[in-house]
């Protein structure tokens, strides 16, 4: 049977975490592409730790204006490869969840940003879409397959011609979610598929310092 993958490019962007990559052990985990995008500073660390491979380095380092201007080079890099849209995940993700009546089930990733792709890619106004936080669904409550104009957080399919970037430096997903809806077009949070991530600012690394 073929694995499914997803069409658009994975890039992971991370800091000071190349002793412990989340994100990039589930992909590994389960065969789906990605490229880590790191800092000219920590290559070597984090070479030994996913491999040369694996890597993007940017062309620059330690500007102290948190994950923006990593995710602004993202986005032309994907752009620049004549790709339509991205996904750009933080670095602190444990895995993908599949919820199916009530039930957290154990799902490929590869799926999850298969079928996400397929829902966005039917309709001209989805901008931005992606995976809800476990923790936002206790079992307690029922819950719609998916959300529409809300936020999304941590793991996002971007289409590439929005007119707008990322920018600040904290609550950075909020922001361009804002300035999506703002604009008029349409953000989808799924919750069918969840992420289950590491609480902000609890781990070393990424913005903490």
């Amino acid at each position: 049977m073929a694995r499914v993958l997803p069409r658009y490019p994975v890039y992971v962007i991370s800091k000071g975490r190349w002793q412990n990559p989340l994100t990039a052990k589930f992909l590994r985990a389960d065969r789906v592409p990605f490229r880590v995008v790191v800092e000219p500073q920590e290559r070597a660390d984090y070479a030994a730790s996913i491999g040369a491979d694996r890597l993007l380095v940017l062309p620059f380092g330690n500007f102290g204006l948190g994950s923006i201007p990593a995710r602004n080079w993202v986005w032309e890099h994907a752009r620049a490869a004549g790709y339509e849209r991205h996904w750009i995940l933080d670095d602190n993700i444990h895995f993908v969840r599949r919820r199916y009546r009530g039930m957290r089930l154990p799902c490929n990733s590869g799926v999850a940003f298969a079928v996400i792709e397929d829902f966005a890619d039917r309709y001209e106004n989805v901008a931005i879409a992606g995976m809800n936080y476990e923790m936002f669904l206790p079992d307690t409550q029922k819950h719609a397959p998916f959300r529409v104009n809300v936020h999304v957080y941590s793991n996002l399919l971007i289409l590439n011609d929005l007119p707008y970037r990322w920018r600040g430096r904290y609550n950075e997903d909020t922001d361009l979610c804002l300035q999506v809806l703002s604009g008029g077009w349409c953000t989808v949070s799924f919750n069918a598929f969840m992420v289950k991530k590491v609480q902000t600012m609890t781990t070393r690394g990424g913005n903490s310092a």
